[in-house]
């Protein structure tokens, strides 16, 4: 009986959360470090980044003529992108209990220079970077992918 007045109370505590709380799903990274003007959006939603923000997936930062930005992954992967750059992070799956997973980002345009981290040495080729013309399938490296 304890048991059941338990899960019924944790299912009003989940039923009573905001929606906002499921639509962003786990965070995946964290702003480390921003200059200029840099925006994210979720869903309908647009904001100035801030140092420290979280991260989820399906969120689209776009940076200014001066703007650049610094994304740091769960798993130590190192995203910078320079002006005018826009950059999907599309998904991100990391276990850190064997080093893998996988991590799929667009760039529309502007500039991408990748550290790669923990991921790609547990799932070589698990990290890969979409253009609009290429998807570079990314075995464990640093590299600057650029789109005019």
């Amino acid at each position: 009986m304890t048991n059941r007045l338990g899960l019924l109370a944790a299912g009003l505590i989940l039923l009573m959360a905001p929606p906002a709380a499921f639509a962003q799903g786990a965070q995946i990274a964290k702003v480390e470090r921003i200059s200029g003007e840099v925006t994210v959006a979720r869903g309908s939603e647009h904001a100035a980044a801030k140092t420290g923000d979280p991260l989820y997936e399906g969120d689209v930062v776009t940076t200014g003529a001066a703007g650049s930005i610094v994304i740091a992954f769960n798993d130590a992967t190192s995203f910078t992108s320079g002006p005018n750059s826009e950059l999907t992070l599309r998904q991100f799956q990391f276990n850190p209990q064997d080093s893998t997973g996988s991590l799929l980002a667009e760039v529309k345009h502007g500039t991408l220079s990748v550290v790669s981290g923990k991921l790609v040495k547990g799932s070589p080729g698990g990290m890969k970077i979409k253009t609009p013309t290429a998807v570079l399938n990314v075995r464990g490296t640093t590299f600057l992918v650029k789109v005019d």
